[in-house]
């Protein structure tokens, strides 16, 4: 047995306090609640690597809409940069930073499109305006004012001026499928603490190991 005492950083965590953990989803969920309560905004915000047709790297931030146990879901448009992308290479990985907690989680899977009706019942609650702007915006395409989104949105306001507003047909929901999940937890002296969970399939029983900082 061992006789050195644990890290001890200044905010009385434990060095290893969260690598007990045998499955993932239910870290994350505990990370992700105490991260919106510290967060001054957004816990949700993670950000979103692609990569194009020439495999350059893309990354833009975006926001979580739900995830279980079948993945982590997001909203886009089919015709964005992002979209497109995704349409040739149908994977990416996301980070979440949480600057409150000093806290990094990653994760790298598969990215699919969420079923028709999860994508519509998302779309119903969603501000009146943040709906025009999904059906007035061409997401990622060349703009030659912004006087002209301003008509575009005065144009899809008259369309949909009493009712409900369906969702657009290239407005769609993405679910990142992970194979691997990484959580960073900060520890004084740059020790941190590092455990990837990993499967080699979507239901595959996870593993877990614990990385060098």
């Amino acid at each position: 047995m061992s006789s050195s005492a644990p890290i001890q950083d200044p905010n009385g965590l434990t060095s290893g306090e969260f690598t007990e953990a045998d499955e993932p989803l239910r870290l994350f969920a505990a990370w992700f609640e105490e991260a919106n309560r510290t967060e001054a905004t957004l816990a949700e915000a993670m950000t979103l690597a692609t990569v194009d047709a020439e495999g350059m790297p893309n990354a833009r931030m975006v926001l979580l809409k739900g995830f279980d146990e079948r993945g982590f879901v997001f909203y886009s448009n089919l015709d964005s940069q992002k979209g497109q992308e995704l349409d040739r290479a149908p994977k990416g990985a996301l980070l979440f930073h949480w600057k409150s907690l000093n806290r990094q989680v990653r994760l790298r899977g598969a990215v699919e499109l969420v079923e028709d009706a999860i994508a519509d019942a998302y779309f119903a609650t969603r501000p009146r305006l943040a709906q025009i702007g999904a059906w007035a915006s061409k997401q990622s395409a060349p703009l030659e004012s912004r006087l002209a989104f301003e008509k575009a949105i005065a144009v899809t306001m008259a369309k949909f001026a009493v009712g409900t507003i369906p969702r657009p047909p290239n407005w769609v929901g993405y679910r990142l499928v992970p194979l691997i999940i990484e959580f960073w937890q900060d520890r004084p002296y740059r020790l941190h603490d590092r455990v990837e969970f990993s499967r080699s399939a979507p239901g595959a029983p996870w593993s877990k190991t614990r990385l060098y900082p």
